[in-house]
């Protein structure tokens, strides 16, 4: 087992889709008229996973330093269950070379909806209008995939309309015991900074919404 380094899944699942990017109908709506009109209407929502690791021997901290790296990217693109990594620049066969493609702040998009080709760089975090675009892709069944800066090198954002919590758990779960040490944490738990960095001070009793993934583990 590889005790020194952590790999940390901090989801958020129900997210409203209305709230990620407003409308000017829906910033409009008064009050009493907004109620009725979320009752009356569908309330979509979409699911955000966010994957981050750190390694306590070396003071590493980003999901690329992980030793069993690799490893952990082809679980997700199992997972994922596809071939079809895009970015601004061209389409990739596998998913560590989509990621390689791009700068923090750039996106990779899983493409599985062929009547709906998303402007890629509009979903990039320098556009100020990027929530817009992603909430039309996630819309339209489309999986993104954000680079985030990290202090020894990035992490994963994934955005997805469909809860796919449970078909990226079980790859990486099988991963168990050799790779990492595995931490699922509920994003509703999450209060500071310190808690993102809960390993470091607090690693034997984690908070509360923490639960550590053994190969026995099931959801």
């Amino acid at each position: 087992m590889n005790n020194s380094q952590i790999l940390k899944l901090i989801f958020n699942h129900d997210q409203r889709l209305a709230e990620l990017a407003p409308t000017e109908i829906d910033s409009n709506t008064s009050d009493a008229n907004s109620v009725l009109a979320d009752f009356m209407r569908p309330d979509p929502t979409y699911s955000r996973l966010y994957f981050t690791a750190s390694d306590l021997e070396n003071e590493t901290f980003g999901i690329n330093t992980l030793t069993e790296y690799t490893s952990f990217l082809d679980a997700l693109e199992k997972g994922l269950q596809s071939e079809n990594f895009s970015t601004k620049t061209a389409p990739f066969d596998d998913l560590d070379s989509a990621i390689n493609a791009i700068e923090f702040g750039e996106v990779v998009v899983i493409q599985n909806n062929d009547n709906f080709t998303p402007n890629i760089s509009d979903l990039h975090r320098s556009n100020p209008e990027f929530k817009t675009a992603l909430k039309k892709s996630l819309e339209n069944g489309l999986v993104i995939i954000y680079k985030d800066e990290a202090p020894n090198g990035f992490n994963l954002h994934l955005f997805s309309k469909k809860n796919i919590y449970q078909s990226l758990f079980y790859p990486l779960q099988k991963l168990l015991p050799d790779a990492f040490r595995f931490f699922s944490i509920n994003g509703k738990k999450f209060k500071t900074e310190r808690h993102f960095y809960f390993e470091t001070w607090t690693l034997d009793r984690p908070p509360h919404g923490f639960e550590e993934v053994f190969v026995e583990s099931v959801l």
